[in-house]
């Protein structure tokens, strides 16, 4: 019989109000349930809200220096605890093991990068214009964050928003995606072991609808940390818009890699791969279209048809697995969806396009390479999140960046080239949050700031120092010394 998993709410593990559940079960087989998990509703959210308000107030006077060391000792907890949870996040989620073992590498990196920070969370601090005054700023702890994650990285984009919300003082109200709710539970233990107050801490599984509402919503909440679509990030950008809360939204991508004539091409066929197909495709950063310059166009084309034709399907956590399943059937749907658009808006289908043959118990789908796009189309212009490659052929490195720049979305962006000048012109013209040079699309660092631009963000980076002063207030310090009153902007100050 399979495990029965709960919320963490108030320091203890609990069922979910009326004690409903959903099954959560392995994309790569079907007949492999993990376990059922707590479907959390308003009344879950509401008791987890009121608790991390208690947790606030307690963890917020705990000493930086003290809130890092909690947070070193999970990423050591982690780092002990790497292959089991590697294991179990490929069963949950589908992808190989070699990129869950990279998963938690980072959120173990981004651990130990938040415990360093705790010894320093910098501000600024400048002369006054009067004698005898000094003025400076400090970082606040801010309050009660909901924290809203993707199934995708089920411990690393995680890692990005609760280790910093907790170093800077704050608690955190967690509803992970749906259908990685057993990788959540693990992260929840880790941090309470390592000496997270409980009440800082709290975790509501669920759908969207049920949990995720009306956490948004709560007024008691200070600020919402999402990472997902650009539809959803919008509606809650909408609430909090609403009631004045801060918001950090990390949406979707359509991301492009551009290869010039100049370019290594063994170099950009093993970039392109890993960045198109690498966790099947459903990555933000997942590079999507392929921008080849004319006179290299048929000739990587042939490689990376015939290199894709034999990547190796199945269960993520067998040894020579290349690529797992989708996570679920809706999205294997939505690829078929989108492929049959694309032959339908006149592209060629070069490779995949179907599901592969004798891996009828998971969600699997070949990976699939269209040419002859064009950047009108859909395929070319829509997030499918799916391992789906449209390739375009440009004439000219100024076709190419306007190629590049013409979608709704500015995540992530990489060029190939041997030609500084290129190169520079590209990181200066493309319009994207990451521009990589002679690398894919994917592979953010933890302690470099993670984002995009347009319809891919709201200006607020993860990662880095950056995300520190979205979880932090700052408060302005004026110390008078001089023995009597002064007036700033009105007394002047004059040599005696």
């Amino acid at each position: 019989m399979a495990k029965s998993y709960k919320n963490f709410i108030a320091g203890e593990w609990v069922a979910a109000e009326g004690g409903a559940s959903y099954e959560n079960r392995n994309p790569a087989d079907h007949g492999d349930q993990i376990g059922t998990f707590a479907a959390s509703g308003p009344g879950d959210v509401d008791r987890a809200i009121a608790s991390a308000l208690e947790g606030f107030r307690m963890w917020s006077r705990v000493p930086a220096p003290r809130r890092g060391e909690a947070l070193k000792r999970a990423g050591d907890i982690m780092t002990e605890k790497k292959e089991e949870l590697a294991d179990g996040m490929t069963r949950e989620m589908g992808k190989p093991l070699v990129e869950t073992r990279g998963d938690v590498q980072e959120a173990i990196d981004t651990a130990y990068y938040a415990a360093s920070e705790g010894r320093r969370l910098f501000s600024h601090t400048a002369p006054s214009e009067l004698p005898d005054k000094a003025g400076f700023v400090l970082r606040r702890p801010a309050g009660v964050f909901g924290i809203v994650t993707p199934w995708n990285f089920p411990i690393a984009v995680p890692s990005w928003k609760i280790f910093p919300a907790l170093l800077c003082g704050n608690a955190v109200v967690w509803k992970p995606a749906q259908d990685t709710p057993w990788s959540a539970v693990q992260f929840v233990e880790i941090l309470v072991e390592a000496g997270v107050p409980p009440k800082a801490v709290q975790l509501v599984t669920g759908f969207g609808s049920e949990a995720g509402a009306p956490l948004v919503a709560d007024e008691r909440i200070t600020g919402v940390s999402f990472t997902g679509s650009t539809e959803v990030g919008c509606r809650i950008a909408g609430v909090c818009g609403a009631n004045g809360k801060r918001v950090s939204l990390e949406m979707g991508g359509k991301n492009a890699q551009l290869v010039m004539d100049d370019a290594d091409l063994e170099l950009a066929l093993e970039g392109v791969l890993w960045g198109a197909f690498g966790t099947t495709g459903q990555r933000c950063t997942a590079t999507s279209r392929l921008v080849l310059h004319d006179r290299i166009h048929d000739e990587l084309v042939g490689l990376l048809v015939e290199r894709a034709s034999k990547l190796r399907l199945g269960d993520g956590r067998k040894k020579d697995t290349e690529v797992g399943p989708l996570v679920n059937e809706d999205a294997r749907e939505k690829v078929e969806t989108y492929v049959r658009i694309g032959q339908e808006e006149g592209a060629t289908l070069r490779a995949g396009g179907r599901r592969p043959e004798g891996l009828d118990e998971g969600w699997f789908y070949e990976p699939t390479i269209f040419t002859g796009v064009t950047p009108s189309m859909r395929i070319a212009q829509e997030e499918i999140f799916g391992p789906v490659l449209s390739v375009l052929r440009v004439g000219s490195l100024d076709e190419g960046l306007e190629v590049v720049n013409g979608v709704r979305y500015g995540l992530s962006s990489s060029i190939y080239t041997r030609d500084v000048s290129r190169a520079f012109r590209a990181i200066d013209r493309i319009e994207a949050g990451i521009t990589y040079v002679n690398g894919p699309t994917i592979g953010a660092e933890a302690h470099f700031p993670f984002g995009g631009v347009k319809d891919t963000g709201n200006g607020h980076r993860e990662g880095g120092w950056p995300v520190y002063e979205f979880f932090t207030d700052m408060k302005t310090v004026y110390v008078d010394y001089s023995g009597r009153l002064q007036r700033a902007q009105i007394d002047t100050w004059s040599p005696q």
